[in-house]
């Protein structure tokens, strides 16, 4: 471990100058990286940049250490047309590393599943990973899939287009009868660019592409943007606002954790619990728009603080509405477990290990069900959750009754955190004055969201601009985990597997 010891040190949300960041040899950063994965140590970013003025692309790697809840930085530059691949020895780089290739035309050399992630051309003028002439645009789903051979092996393609409101995904499953051997997920149908628009920023327009990021992680989203920003600017949010902000976040989570336990309930056929969860889902939002006029929360997290206050009477309605709500979910939900139908359809059903989890880089509930404790709000809390910190709930076996245990106890725990800050509310402002962004400074802003850890770097230049901006949304982590909880099940549990992890496609297409 001794050569991750030059990897600059940060905190989540605390700038550092980006002098400060090493610019390590390759195999020296190589092989720190893969060291400190395989001693716990979690990949939270890993992205190219072009350097202004100098050749090659610089590849920037954050790690997130646990145990003692610093983050690690470092860079390595490759001039030339490919790099060594890490996945072969760290598979939780996998998608980061297809992404670097499709968007600089690099190749990572030894990489055993090369292929577009988005589709998008590269941002390397007459670079190319995929082989293609000019600036041809790539026809998004149009590659080569894993295929399996064998007597009376088949093939299945469901989507882009999906039956109902859905947002579309490609997915291919190899069959022996209804057994599945693989499953392999094809997005990027839902790719705005945003990432290259926040460049420059920030602006008037860059609050509102990050509410919109992932639409039902608005908060989650614009609490990472946010933080990041505060702390290039070194503005010091109320303890007023910090409060604000962390009910809204677990509020968000409530919604979100009900509405999957409704709709787990709807895949088996088991509509008690289905048709009560949806409407509740819909009263964890009224009370979202019950503090800022919005159901998702948009207008309520701004930089320096929160753009809503709330008053005594307010508060008194949200705490009625709360104990209400919560009631009503128990009764629900307390239904599932006592099914034995349902049982039997949830137990046994997509398991993921922990080994698993820990080889592909799972966050969230879909890694807590599988026995692994990681929680930004414990390992790098934040605001409020400096203070008022949320016992972590785990499972064991990772399936889809433990992903959706998992949810459940992180629904009473969610409720008693709101009850505890709504009877502490401290008075204050909740608004600081915004100050610049620091020029030439590096931050990383890490927040829990409810599908898991969100990661957002920004690298300012000489001018306090964003020189880059990258999002990793916690989809981006766990679309692999749903490929893996699908092998060697039933084809038919395809829709109960991909709602135990309810991933985000826009929260993938950035």
């Amino acid at each position: 471990m001794t050569a991750i010891l030059r990897w600059a040190v940060l905190r989540n949300g605390t700038p550092l100058p980006r002098r400060e960041i090493p610019l390590l040899e390759g195999a020296v950063f190589r092989a720190s990286l893969i060291e400190s994965v395989a001693d716990g140590a979690r990949v939270a970013a890993y992205f190219g940049y072009l350097p202004e003025g100098e050749p090659g692309v610089d590849l920037y790697a954050v790690l997130a250490f646990r145990e003692d809840g610093v983050l690690r930085v470092a860079r390595m530059r490759v001039t030339g047309e490919s790099f060594p691949s890490l996945t072969p020895a760290c598979p939780q780089v996998h998608l980061f590393e297809r992404e670097i290739a499709e968007q600089f035309g690099l190749t990572p050399e030894g990489h055993p599943w090369l292929k577009p992630v988005r589709f998008v051309k590269s941002c390397r003028p007459g670079h190319d990973a995929w082989g293609r002439e000019g600036d041809v645009q790539p026809l998004i789903g149009v590659m080569d899939f894993y295929r399996v051979e064998g007597e009376e092996v088949h093939e299945v393609a469901v989507g882009p287009v999906h039956a109902g409101i859905i947002e579309p995904g490609h997915f291919r499953f190899q069959c022996h009868g209804e057994q599945v051997f693989h499953l392999e997920i094809s997005l990027g149908y839902q790719h705005r660019g945003v990432e290259r628009v926040l460049r420059g920023g920030p602006d008037k327009r860059t609050i509102h592409y990050m509410e919109t990021l992932s639409g039902d992680t608005t908060i989650g989203h614009t609490l990472a943007y946010c933080q990041a920003l505060e702390g290039l600017s070194g503005c010091s949010v109320p303890a007023r606002a910090q409060v604000l902000r962390g009910i809204a976040l677990e509020l968000e989570r409530l919604a979100n954790h009900t509405g999957d336990l409704g709709a787990l309930a709807g895949d088996v056929g088991f509509l008690p619990t289905s048709s009560y969860c949806g409407r509740l889902r819909g009263d964890f939002l009224n009370m979202t728009a019950l503090l800022c006029g919005n159901r998702f929360g948009r207008g309520l997290v701004r930089t320096g603080g929160a753009g809503f206050d709330v008053d005594a009477p307010l508060v008194e309605e949200l705490r009625k509405r709360l104990d209400l709500t919560l009631r009503d979910v128990s009764n629900a939900v307390t239904l599932l477990w006592e099914s034995p139908s349902v049982m039997s359809r949830f137990e046994e059903t997509g398991r993921v290990s922990l080994e698993t989890c820990g080889e592909i880089g799972l966050v969230g509930p879909a890694a807590r069900a599988s026995g692994a404790e990681f929680d930004v709000r414990q390992d790098f809390p934040s605001g409020i959750f400096r203070f008022s910190q949320i016992p972590v709930s785990t499972g064991r076996d990772g399936d889809v009754f433990e992903r959706a245990f998992v949810r459940w106890l992180e629904i009473q725990r969610s409720g008693d955190f709101i009850r505890e800050q709504l009877q502490m509310l401290v008075a204050g402002p909740v608004m600081a004055e915004a100050k610049a962004p620091a020029p030439d400074t590096v931050v990383v802003s890490l927040v829990e969201g409810w599908r898991g850890a969100i990661t957002h770097v920004a690298l300012t230049d000489k001018d306090g601009k964003f020189a880059a901006y990258k999002v990793v949304d916690p989809s981006f982590h766990n679309w692999m985990g749903l490929a893996m909880a699908l092998r060697n099940q039933q084809i038919s549990d395809f829709p109960l597997c991909n709602k135990s992890f309810n991933l985000s496609y826009c929260g993938h297409d950035l």
